[in-house]
């Protein structure tokens, strides 16, 4: 899978330097290997409309294009006022009975009160928002927008070192210890892959945390006196 799947990225990387503008349908986020999108003259843009998405959607295009659309949308599913709400297995259940394409959809997320959030792009996004019932339910259906996360923030941070545990305690702004357990139970991903505490992060990777969000590493802006690095993260939440 991963072999088919950079070879797919390679023919679209080529295309983006080409002048396109070009998009896939959700991937598991493991099999995208960033290693490959670092060509000169060519931009992308990673989006499951969760900032620790599994699923997401890859858009690549020419380096003279300023931004582009993610592609992505979350809409949130919600019982009807009064509406009796649905538990996560049942949820499931309906939304396949939907028979939406499997590629036009991402994560499912559920929230507090019986509400789901769905990420969707294409036909799935628009079958999704013109829901009125779901399993013989009455539903009400929000548009959350591109990004269900808090959004996202620049930060300049210093740290001793490279590593992922110091880079991503720091960069979300929580214990050491903390962010060490999520390590220890496997919720933190490095580039798609589960993450160690001592392997290093370097610019241009990105570092997810189920329940922080996705810091995306930017540059090294310079080293300190004593030995420390600043550095300059987009941190996502």
């Amino acid at each position: 899978m991963l072999t088919v799947m950079k070879q797919k990225l390679s023919t679209l990387v080529a295309q983006a330097g080409g002048g396109r503008v070009v998009r896939t349908p959700f991937v598991d986020g493991d099999e995208i290997d960033r290693r490959l999108l670092s060509e000169e003259g060519v931009r992308h843009k990673i989006a499951g409309g969760f900032p620790d998405a599994r699923r997401v959607v890859l858009t690549l295009y020419p380096a003279h294009i300023p931004d582009v659309d993610a592609g992505v949308q979350v809409l949130r599913v919600s019982p009807a006022p009064g509406g009796v709400p649905w538990d996560e297995q049942d949820f499931a259940v309906q939304l396949r009975r939907l028979e939406l394409p499997e590629d036009q959809l991402g994560d499912v997320r559920e929230e507090r009160g019986g509400a789901f959030l769905i990420a969707a792009t294409g036909k799935a996004a628009q079958a999704l928002a013109g829901l009125t019932e779901l399993g013989g339910r009455e539903v009400d259906v929000e548009e959350v927008g591109e990004s269900a996360g808090k959004g996202s923030k620049v930060r300049e941070v210093v740290v001793p070192s490279m590593r992922v545990d110091v880079v991503g305690a720091k960069g979300f702004g929580v214990s050491r210890a903390y962010f060490q357990q999520g390590i220890d139970g496997g919720k933190v991903r490095l580039n798609g892959q589960s993450a160690r505490a001592s392997s290093e992060i370097r610019e241009g990777d990105s570092l997810s945390a189920e329940g922080l969000g996705r810091i995306d590493f930017k540059r090294v802006v310079n080293e300190t006196r004593r030995g420390n690095f600043k550095v300059e993260l987009d941190v996502h939440k």
